[in-house]
């Protein structure tokens, strides 16, 4: 067949929109298979040489095939391809450099892989460029998940590219990157593991079995010593049975030091509000019924006072399976226990070959963290005996042979081996109370600090006092004027590189953190200290600046960096504020809780600050009058959260008057607009007061005092407007609070304003689906778990008056789902969304609206979000 310009047309299998698959054929096989299918099952053609027709030379047909593609799908291993005769290059990159740059080009490296030069040359290129989103997989499973996820996020993108500029493209690519930590979709709630699980086939065998076998258990403890591998074990296991499970959640215990904080430590992660209205065990069993979840309590030792609690959970999740990860057995009905055992050592050095010391999984672990130390370091004739001993001597403990192998960079493996030998001799003749793997494990991390620096040892004992993640900032604070401390960031360095410290970054500032048996030797270490009372005071001082200093950057452009900076160093703002308790420093307590109000209600953590404020009231210390005033404002907002609920107002009176005393325009504007809300929402609403209220309230936080919470007291005048029928001012109102928003770069302010405009046009029947779609993209992004269902029940509405009643019900049907998970059944948005419900029920179209209805309480989060996402602005034009 012939074009226009007289070239020949090679037309493609399929003329819907194309991706062009680009591999190796023979060895990636079962990948091209897991791709077509992910690709055909989003009603996409695939372009692949064994779909098309041969009757043209290689080279000609999939330069054509890519000329008529859309999108271009690369997928990678081990071989670079055959170079044809006359060519510099294999088909394979001619293929990747021909693509043009605009097409969208989604690349997958199988991983691990010991690829032909060429190739790992053309990887480290795609890897670097700009234009390409780069991905890595280990099964081909793993890469239908990947490319199924990925395109339909590209197709949500491209087909919102026209929209408005407060378009759902930008929203499906924030809940791309940012809904990690709250997607129903298994694999997004597991910890993403550095590195290759080695030497655990057979327990990752028996483990599989146990959670979704012919016989499966339902509570699993895997028990170990410390730094046996029982986590990385959980999470693997957890991670291959994910699909066998309709959510996995990884529940870390390791900050959790009293029994009765477990099950709130399953509900938050879980997503499930506990606000303490309701037994926490009961939130749970409503939230999570029906659902197949596998939950993983990691490092349970510290709490296992809280086993029947466990064995409670499993009996009121009938459908759920629990792993736990501890040094200690549960000893409850029902619990299975795998004893976590060392990894498989070398035979005898001297009677084996090398390859036979290099196949055992203990020395394979060493060789690969000693490579990453120093990557010249290999395996040899000549240092295989004294490798295969170092593993030996550990006995095959994963994290002392880590920490052993970290020090290849400056000593041999003989001279590790001596040192070792003589370490392990003395430990072994002291401690004969504690376990011999126990003994081992601490044996090496003890020898690992003494072959630091003075200034790392001295640094490192005085780490101790931190329970969680930390900031270089939070190092300097508890450093001193110390004179080991003239450069903390090099002495950091050399922890890292001893493995004693891993360091990740948190909005671009370096955070570190450690493994649970370093932190528990740097903790009995930093007990030691004669200056530890100094140290925690220090400590505890540092994260009540850090509540000053976050307090104004949690408003505006500059609150997304501020949140997370907060979510990052939660730990330790918690220890900060017990310690200031237990000394009687209340009003120092509740002065940072106040500054960071912002964070608690983004975050869905009022009822969390609330509890602040009641140990401050429970202490028996004095308060002073601010402080009380902090607490009645804490208490009476939360209180106000539940629907339907009355409050006293003579408290915030009270709280309004002493705010005054003090002089705290902010706080009085705060319990002003509180007393507000609980005037406008009473049984009988008072909204005239209310109003007063209000306006009291922003005149006394003026736009140059706070742009931000000026402008949500200005939004809630605007919600009483609305209470009085006065649509069209309160419309007014919220808009111009909106455009306010947008101008200080205040996303939580719009997101909330966004909705309550979304309402008002509801009212005037002017469905904007578009408004909701927006805060939708907000509300993931800044983890604000109950703006979900606001959007989700906006769009719903919207739907319904648009008349696409079937996509009305599965968005109602999403927002059931959403609020049964995060326990708030009752919630509404605004009343008039069950009216809409209500009238739908009642009309010929309701079989079609509870089936659409029935199939949204089906969806997954992921699922509903990219659902409601996907035609938004289309529909807005539509005929009411």
């Amino acid at each position: 067949m012939t074009g226009a310009s007289g070239s020949r047309v090679i037309r493609t299998p399929d003329q819907r929109l194309r991706v062009f698959v680009s591999s190796t054929l023979k060895e990636l096989q079962p990948e091209r298979i897991a791709a077509r299918a992910a690709i055909e099952r989003l009603h996409l053609a695939p372009v692949m040489f064994e779909l098309g027709a041969r009757p043209h030379p290689p080279r000609e047909l999939y330069r054509a095939y890519l000329e008529q593609s859309d999108v271009f799908l690369g997928v990678y291993w081990q071989e670079y391809g055959w170079i044809a005769p006359d060519e510099e290059i294999s088909g394979l990159e001619d293929e990747y450099c021909l693509a043009p740059r605009e097409m969208p080009k989604l690349v997958y490296v199988k991983q691990p892989a010991e690829r032909d030069a060429r190739l790992a040359g053309l990887v480290a290129r795609i890897r670097d460029d700009d234009t390409t989103s780069y991905k890595s997989f280990s099964t081909a499973e793993e890469l239908g998940e990947l490319v199924e996820s990925d395109l339909a996020i590209l197709l949500a993108e491209r087909f919102d590219a026209s929209r408005s500029p407060a378009s759902t493209a930008e929203a499906s690519a924030t809940i791309a990157t940012t809904d990690a930590g709250h997607a129903d979709d298994a694999a997004e709630h597991l910890p993403v593991p550095p590195d290759e699980l080695l030497g655990r086939e057979a327990d990752l065998g028996t483990l599989l079995d146990w959670l979704g076998g012919d016989d499966p258990r339902r509570l699993v403890t895997l028990v170990g010593p410390g730094g046996i591998g029982k986590t990385r074990l959980a999470i693997e296991a957890a991670r291959l049975a994910r699909d066998r499970f309709d959510r996995v959640t990884f529940v870390e215990l390791e900050h959790v030091r009293d029994a009765g904080g477990v099950l709130p430590a399953v509900a938050r992660a879980l997503g499930v509000r506990d606000d303490g209205s309701v037994p926490t065990l009961e939130r749970l069993a409503v939230a999570r019924g029906g659902r197949r979840d596998l939950l993983v309590l990691d490092n349970f030792e510290q709490v296992i006072a809280a086993a029947p609690e466990v064995a409670a959970l499993v009996i009121e999740l009938p459908d759920a399976t629990v792993v736990v990860t501890s040094r200690a057995r549960l000893r409850v009905h029902g619990e299975q226990v795998f004893d976590v055992e060392p990894l498989r050592l070398p035979l005898d050095p001297d009677a084996v070959s090398l390859a036979e010391v290099a196949d055992a999984p203990a020395v394979r672990l060493f060789l690969e963290r000693a490579h990453a130390a120093d990557a010249r370091f290999d395996l040899t004739v000549e240092n295989a005996e004294d490798v295969a001993r170092i593993c030996r001597a550990l006995d095959g403990v994963p994290l002392a042979i880590e920490l052993a192998a970290a020090c290849i960079r400056v000593l041999t493996p003989t001279a590790i081996l001596a040192k070792l030998d003589r370490v392990l001799s003395i430990l072994r003749t002291s401690d004969r109370d504690m376990p011999e793997r126990q003994r081992t494990i601490r044996a090496t991390v003890e020898w690992s600090i003494d072959l630091l620096g003075p200034f790392a040892r001295a640094l490192f004992m005085r780490l101790g006092v931190f329970v969680g993640d930390f900031s270089l900032g939070a190092v300097e604070a508890v450093a001193g004027g110390e004179v080991w401390a003239v450069d903390l960031p090099g002495t950091l360095l050399e922890l890292v590189d001893g493995s004693l410290l891993r360091q990740h970054d948190v909005g671009g500032e370096p955070f570190f953190s450690m493994l649970v048996p370093v932190r528990e030797l740097a903790t009995m270490r930093f007990a030691e200290d004669a200056d530890a009372d100094a140290v925690r005071r220090a400590h505890a001082a540092y994260y009540v600046r850090l509540a000053e200093e976050i307090e104004p950057l949690l408003r505006g452009s500059t609150q997304q960096a501020a949140v997370e900076r907060v979510e990052a160093e939660g730990h330790d703002v918690r220890a900060a504020f017990r310690h200031l308790i237990a000394l009687g420093e209340v009003d120092t307590v509740a002065d940072a809780a106040w500054r960071m109000l912002l964070y608690w209600w983004i975050r869905n953590l009022l009822p969390t600050a609330k509890s602040w404020t009641d140990r401050i009231l429970e202490s028996g210390v004095p308060l002073a009058d601010r402080t009380r005033a902090i607490a009645i404002t804490f208490s009476s907002w939360v209180a106000l959260v539940h629907p339907g609920t009355e409050i006293d107002r003579a408290p915030l009176i009270e709280a309004a008057a002493l705010f005054h005393a003090a002089g705290d325009r902010f706080g009085e504007g705060a319990a002003l607009t509180v007393q507000g809300i609980a005037c406008a929402t009473a049984s009988t609403p008072d909204l005239d007061h209310a109003e007063e209220l209000q306006r009291r309230a922003f005149e006394l936080v003026t736009w140059q005092d706070d742009a931000t919470f000026n402008s949500l007291f200005r939004g809630q005048l605007g919600a009483i407007e609305l209470r009085r029928g006065r649509t069209r001012e309160a419309l007014e109102i919220f808009d111009t609070v909106i455009d306010d928003a947008v101008r200080i770069g205040d996303h939580f302010v719009e997101m909330i304003e966004l909705t309550n405009s979304g309402w008002a046009r509801l009212a005037l029947g002017d469905p904007r689906p578009e408004l909701f779609a927006r805060h939708l993209e907000l509300t993931v992004q800044l983890g604000n778990e109950e703006g979900v269902g606001h959007a989700l029940e906006g769009l719903a509405a919207c739907a319904i008056a648009i008349g696409d009643i079937e996509r009305a019900g599965v968005l109602f049907g999403a927002v059931d789902t959403a609020r049964t998970r995060t326990g708030h059944i009752d919630q509404r948005t605004y009343p008039t969304s069950g009216s809409l419900v209500e009238q739908v029920l009642a009309s010929e179209r309701a079989a079609e609206f509870e089936a659409g209805r029935e199939r949204g309480r089906t969806m997954s989060r992921r699922a509903a979000l990219r659902f409601a996402l996907g035609h938004s602005a289309t529909r807005a034009a539509a005929p009411a």
